[in-house]
């Protein structure tokens, strides 16, 4: 019983190291994704929509975020500075959930009706931005994981405090 009791435990030691890669995977290729779904639609696009959102300055915002969603989403992917890049991204989160999504409530998917054309769906809750911040959080607090550049920055200065 107690070999059994050991194998689980490495098991799961080994399957912790390894949780961060794919939270790190979804939450960057998310951001980059939505970012530059964004940028891709032109120069005055977004900044249009901020603007009909009623915040200032809509087109140093709009493409502020949309920095931040590009570069935010590249840096969760490689692990890199990851407790500064969730800073601008959870932001960016909560202007998103107080400006667009609170409204329609928890949900993110709210299906109408099914035709012949295919389903219909309402606006979208915050749960989506919830989610990516409860991703970022687990991040934050529990580290980018193998093959991060976090990672291999600690590893270099622990190398070069032990020599």
């Amino acid at each position: 019983m107690s070999n059994l009791l050991a194998v689980i435990l490495e098991r799961r030691a080994f399957l912790l190291h390894w949780a961060p890669v794919p939270l790190r995977l979804i939450v960057g290729y998310g951001f980059l994704a939505h970012g530059v779904a964004k940028a891709a639609r032109g120069y005055d696009a977004f900044p249009a929509i901020v603007q009909a959102m009623g915040l200032p300055m809509p087109h140093l915002l709009g493409w502020l975020t949309i920095l931040v969603e590009i570069g935010g989403g590249l840096a969760i992917l490689l692990g890199a500075l990851v407790p500064l890049a969730s800073i601008p991204m959870a932001i960016v989160l909560l202007v998103a959930i107080f400006t667009v999504h609170l409204p329609y409530g928890f949900s993110s998917i709210k299906l109408q009706a099914v035709t012949a054309a295919g389903a219909t769906f309402g606006q979208p809750g915050y749960e989506t931005d919830l989610l990516y911040l409860a991703g970022l959080a687990a991040l934050v607090m529990g580290g980018a994981g193998p093959f991060s550049v976090d990672g291999y920055v600690r590893h270099c200065i622990r190398a070069a405090r032990s020599s």
